[in-house]
């Protein structure tokens, strides 16, 4: 990613012929927003004299203290290849602050720099590479989303057979006018279901990305009379859709997870790492899975991994170690879902990591058996917990965990439970067609 100063914006704007820039911020469920100016406007936007209206918006502030200042991270700066190209369409992620100055402790990027500031304080840099997955569906004749496709594509199945590959491969072109570098992208397991992973990158850029490419993906499937769905479960009968998080953590520009002596070429800070996140998984699974929808994919039978074990052999655990070795040694966190805000959920996969840096938390032995196969005794005998069953369970954790809510800070802890128990006590209120046609006539 680029460093920028202001002039090299003013710059740009001018010979670019842009028009209109979009002030991009995430809130705390991790939804984008924005407000546009025009380019007359850019000095304002520069100065951090950019202000709106924070009440209006969910889980922010109360209307006794609602203006909120945007200030421009400038190397987000960038041109959006699918807008007009003559009167173009920037745009510049923005910080939030308060009328007085001070950071906006509701900002989810603002809880993701803190965390990093920790690892820096630490002597580590976070480095995260995510495996981003979602479905592309039909529209109906109003233009509508539908959970339909012809698609019966498999995984890493080729066109004709994939329908969605001219999609994807102008996804892919789009990302990449943008400045992301795209490893690999290619049909999933579902029909319908497609992937677009991205080079490793510094933990802050990653969640950026991951944004902007929820944003490009969405709008360019429409661009092919399509819709892009980032919904972790939306058929049932199929897999579900996860953004696998694979971690690192450099020292001085090497990565420490490396242990050349070991068995599963892991150092001490990587089982420690590994640890933290076992320690805390079920506090984090609300942030990392936030969705009532999200426990409809994390069952058996669908590669999702419901069981928080690690391995570097089989899938079925929650934390696998994939085989590249030296530089290329990660850890992967494979429960996330697309729909979770990626500030969030890096800042807890982070700080429980370094939790158990600090404290020296060693992980139980690895699991090489497939877990979904073992009996409920093996298991109680090998010590394996399970993920909160659903959104209700995982709002207890995350509740009873003062280590995971001082992470996120008082305000979206506070706010974020306080929203998600109402959307869980709506939920258990509604009647389903399953619940109809499994007792109406029986009863």
């Amino acid at each position: 990613m680029s460093s920028y100063t202001k002039q090299d914006i003013l710059r740009m704007v001018e010979e670019e012929d842009v028009e209109f820039i979009r002030l991009q911020f995430t809130d705390m469920f991790g939804t984008l927003k924005n407000v546009a100016v025009t380019a007359s406007q850019i000095e304002r936007v520069l100065n951090n004299e950019c202000m709106f209206d924070g009440s209006s918006i969910e889980g922010f502030v109360r209307i006794e203290e609602s203006d909120l200042c945007l200030h421009p991270d400038l190397d987000t700066f960038v041109i959006f290849p699918w807008r007009p190209q003559q009167g173009k369409v920037a745009r510049i992620i923005c910080d939030l602050y308060m009328a007085d100055g001070k950071q906006f402790e509701g900002d989810s990027r603002y809880v993701l720099k803190r965390a990093i500031r920790h690892a820096k304080e630490m002597g580590y840099e976070f480095l995260v590479g995510p495996e981003c997955e979602f479905f592309l569906f039909d529209l109906d004749e109003s233009g509508r989303p539908t959970t339909q496709s012809t698609d019966n594509a498999g995984y890493f199945d080729l066109g004709p057979v994939d329908l969605g590959e001219n999609a994807r491969r102008d996804m892919v072109l789009t990302l990449e006018d943008m400045g992301y570098e795209v490893e690999a992208s290619h049909h999933e397991v579902a029909p319908a279901q497609h992937e677009i992973d991205f080079h490793y990158n510094k933990a802050l850029h990653t969640a950026d990305h991951i944004m902007t490419f929820k944003l490009a993906v969405k709008t360019i499937a429409k661009r092919h009379g399509l819709f892009a769905s980032f919904m972790p479960k939306p058929k049932q009968g199929i897999n579900g859709s996860g953004m696998h998080v694979n971690m690192s953590l450099t020292q001085n520009g090497k990565n420490i997870f490396v242990g050349e002596q070991d068995e599963n070429g892991l150092s001490r800070e990587a089982y420690w790492f590994i640890g933290g996140i076992m320690k805390h998984m079920r506090s984090m699974t609300a942030i990392t899975n936030p969705l009532v929808n999200s426990y409809k994919r994390l069952v058996p039978g669908y590669e999702a991994p419901i069981y928080i074990a690690w391995s570097a052999t089989n899938r079925s655990s929650l934390i696998r170690i994939p085989s590249a070795k030296g530089e290329g040694t990660r850890i992967e966190l494979r429960c996330p879902d697309p729909a979770s805000n990626p500030y969030l959920v890096l800042a807890v996969c982070l700080e429980a990591g370094l939790d158990g840096i600090q404290n020296q938390i060693m992980p139980p032995k690895a699991v090489t058996e497939n877990i979904f196969e073992l009996r409920v005794e093996e298991k109680n005998e090998l010590g394996i917990e399970k993920l909160p069953a659903d959104l209700g369970e995982a709002l207890t954790e995350l509740e009873a965990s003062d280590f995971i809510r001082k992470v996120l800070g008082s305000h979206i802890a506070e706010k974020f439970m306080k929203a998600k128990r109402a959307e869980w006590a709506e939920y258990r209120t509604q009647v389903s067609d399953w619940e109809l046609e499994q007792y109406l006539c029986k009863i």
